[in-house]
C-alpha cells in the first residue's frame, strides 16, 4: 500500500492533505472534552452546550457540497486557506462567550465551517484530481487516517490542556494548532489556483457541473449511500459528544474519556489504512456492510459488559477500526458511480447525509441524559440503524473488482 503512493510527486499531496486532516479533524473530534468544562464555568446547561454542538455537526457537513462546489470552480486552494482560518477564529472566540447564541455562533457556525471547508470533501477531491488512478484508493485511505491520528494527538492533548490552562487557554492553543495548518496547502493544491482539469472558462465548468448532479440525485445508489452515511454520522457524533458524559456516569474519571477517543483515532489508523488498501481488492458496499454489522455487535457487547475502564478502552478499539474507515469505500463508489471531476461536490453531499444523522446524534444524546438521566435509548437507536445501514449498503450498484491473473510462462 505504501510503495504505492511513493511515486514521485504522488507522496508529498497525500501526506500534506493527512496533516492538514490531523488538524481539523483532531480539533473538531475534541469538543465533546470541553463539554463538562463549559457548562461547569457558564452555567450554560448540557442541553444548551449539546444543541451548539449538534448545529456544529449539521453545519459540517452543510458546507461540505458547497465547499465542494467551489473547490470545484475555483481551485481548493482558497476554500482550505479561508476554512482554516475560520476554524482558528471560531476556537479563539469561544472563550469570550457567556451565552447560548454566542456559543452557536462560534462553536456551532464557525469552527464547524472551517474544519467542513478544510475537511473530507475538499481534501480528497483536490488530491485525487493530482494523482493517477491506480493510487487513489491507497491514498484516500492514507489521508483518512490523518484525520484519525489527529483524534489520537489531539484527544489526550486537549484534555491535557484543559487541566493546565482551563479550557479558554486549551482553545486558544487549539486556534494556534489551526494556523499552523496553513503551509500544508500549497503540497496538497500545487501553487496553481486554478482547478485541476476543470474545463477553460467557467461556464464549461457550470455546464458539466450540474447535469451530472441532477444525474446523481436521481440515482437509487447514490441514495442507499446517503441512508448508510447518515447513520454513520448519527454513530459518530453521539459517541465524540457524548462519551464523556457516558464515562461520568460510570463513575470514572475523565482521563478515561480522553484515552477512549485516542484509542478510536489509533485503531482507525489501522481501519483507514486497511480501508483504503481494500477498496482494490474487494467491492466497497460489501466493506461498508460488514462494517456497520460490526459496531452493531460491538455496541451490543458494550451494553452487558461491566463498565470499567478496560470496557471502554477495548469498545474503543474496536469502534475505531471502523470509526471513519467508511470514508474510502464511500468515496470510493461515488467515484465509480460519477468520476472524479466533480467528486468533492458529490461525496460533499454525501458528508451532509452523514452531519444530518451527526446532528440528531449530538442532540437527542443530550436530550436523552437530561430526560432520562442515562444513554440507554440511544445505545438502542445506534444498534438498529447500524443493522440498517449495513442493509441499505447491498443493493448499491457496484461493478465486481477485475482480478488480473499472471500467464503462466
Amino acid at each position: 500500500m505504501f510503495n504505492a503512493v511513493r511515486q514521485p510527486g504522488v507522496q508529498g499531496v497525500v501526506l500534506a492533505a493527512a496533516g492538514i486532516l490531523m488538524v481539523t479533524m483532531g480539533i473538531r473530534q475534541s469538543f465533546g472534552l470541553f463539554v463538562n468544562p463549559i457548562n461547569a464555568d457558564t452555567g450554560l446547561g448540557l442541553v444548551a452546550i449539546s444543541f451548539a454542538l449538534a448545529i456544529a455537526q449539521f453545519c459540517w457537513g452543510a458546507v461540505q457540497p458547497v465547499a465542494g462546489i467551489l473547490a470545484d470552480k475555483y481551485g481548493p486552494k482558497p476554500v482550505l486557506s479561508y476554512g482554516l482560518l475560520i476554524l482558528a477564529i471560531g476556537c479563539a472566540l469561544t472563550p469570550f462567550i457567556q451565552n447560548s447564541f454566542g456559543l452557536i455562533f462560534t462553536v456551532g457556525l464557525l469552527t464547524a465551517i472551517g474544519s467542513g471547508a478544510s475537511s473530507f470533501s475538499v481534501l480528497i477531491g483536490a488530491a485525487a484530481q493530482r494523482l493517477p488512478a491506480e493510487v487513489r484508493g491507497s491514498a484516500s485511505g492514507i489521508i483518512n487516517a490523518g484525520g484519525s491520528l489527529g483524534q489520537f494527538v489531539f484527544a489526550p492533548l486537549a484534555q491535557k490542556l484543559i487541566a493546565v490552562f482551563g479550557w479558554m487557554g486549551a482553545l486558544w492553543a487549539l486556534a494556534v494548532a489551526a494556523l499552523a495548518a496553513l503551509p500544508l496547502i500549497n503540497k496538497v493544491t500545487g501553487q496553481s489556483n486554478s482547478p485541476h482539469n476543470a474545463a477553460s472558462g467557467q461556464s464549461g465548468t457550470e455546464a458539466k457541473l450540474w447535469p451530472t448532479l441532477r444525474r446523481a440525485l436521481s440515482d437509487r445508489s447514490y441514495a442507499l449511500i446517503h441512508l448508510g452515511f447518515f447513520t454513520c454520522g448519527f454513530h459518530v457524533a453521539f459517541l465524540v459528544t457524548h462519551l464523556p458524559g457516558e464515562v461520568e456516569l460510570c463513575g470514572l474519571p475523565a482521563s478515561v474519556a480522553s484515552w477512549s477517543l485516542a484509542l478510536i483515532g489509533l485503531a482507525n489508523i489501522a481501519g483507514s489504512l486497511y480501508a483504503g488498501a481494500a477498496v482494490s481488492r474487494h467491492r466497497s458496499k460489501h466493506i461498508l456492510a460488514l462494517m456497520y454489522a460490526s459496531r452493531a455487535l460491538l455496541i451490543g457487547w458494550y451494553l452487558l459488559m461491566p463498565k470499567t475502564e478496560w470496557t471502554f478502552y477495548i469498545f474503543a478499539v474496536g469502534l475505531g477500526l471502523t470509526w471513519l474507515a467508511t470514508v474510502p469505500p464511500t468515496a470510493a463508489i461515488v467515484g465509480k458511480l460519477f468520476g472524479t471531476r466533480y467528486l468533492a461536490t458529490l461525496f460533499g453531499l454525501t458528508l451532509f447525509s452523514h452531519q444530518v444523522g451527526g446532528f440528531l446524534g449530538a442532540y437527542l444524546g443530550g436530550l436523552a441524559v437530561t430526560a432520562f438521566g442515562d444513554f440507554s435509548w440511544m445505545w438502542y437507536a445506534d444498534i438498529a440503524l447500524a443493522l440498517l445501514a449495513a442493509a441499505a449498503n447491498l443493493p448499491i450498484r457496484e461493478a465486481r473488482i477485475e482480478r488480473i491473473q499472471a500467464q503462466p510462462a
